[in-house]
């Protein structure tokens, strides 16, 4: 099961980035290259505790859909959501967010298992991996922008 590891400093306080981090529209901002989108569940504002959201996305060509529900949230710490429905077999992402000087440091733990075996370990070698990586990496690196321009 591949797990990505991504860690950024935002020099804006804990609280603005653990509030960006989990709202909708500014996902929806940070991941415009897949033009992600939210259509079911939390479609606006902060995400809580025991809330899920389906967002609608293009991957790899394909029009895709998944559905992510927040179960655990230690405000403005960390909060992890887990897929319920969707392409992977399964997916568990922790956001956690550390005081630092002035700003905050932002850690994202993206842990995954793709579906079909064999065949989808085969994918994660030969590109899956690395696009998800990707994925995470320019969404922290978007996220950092708009809270440093606050």
């Amino acid at each position: 099961m591949p797990i990505i590891k991504h860690t950024i400093f935002i020099d804006a306080p804990i609280q603005v980035c653990f509030d960006l981090a989990r709202n909708v529209e500014i996902h929806t901002e940070t991941t415009k290259k897949t033009k992600e989108r939210a259509i079911a569940g939390v479609t606006e504002g902060l995400m809580e505790n025991g809330q899920t959201v389906t967002w609608e996305a293009i991957h790899f060509g394909v029009k895709q859909r998944l559905t992510a529900k927040v179960i655990k949230m230690d405000k403005p710490y960390a909060f992890t959501d887990v897929m319920v429905k969707g392409a992977f077999h399964s997916f568990t992402h922790t956001h956690e967010f550390i005081e630092s000087g002035t700003g905050t440091i932002m850690i994202d733990r993206f842990s995954y298992q793709s579906p079909y075996g064999l065949l989808g370990r085969i994918a994660d070698r030969l590109f899956l991996e690395k696009y998800m990586r990707k994925f995470i990496i320019n969404r922290a690196q978007e996220l950092k922008r708009i809270a440093e321009r606050k």
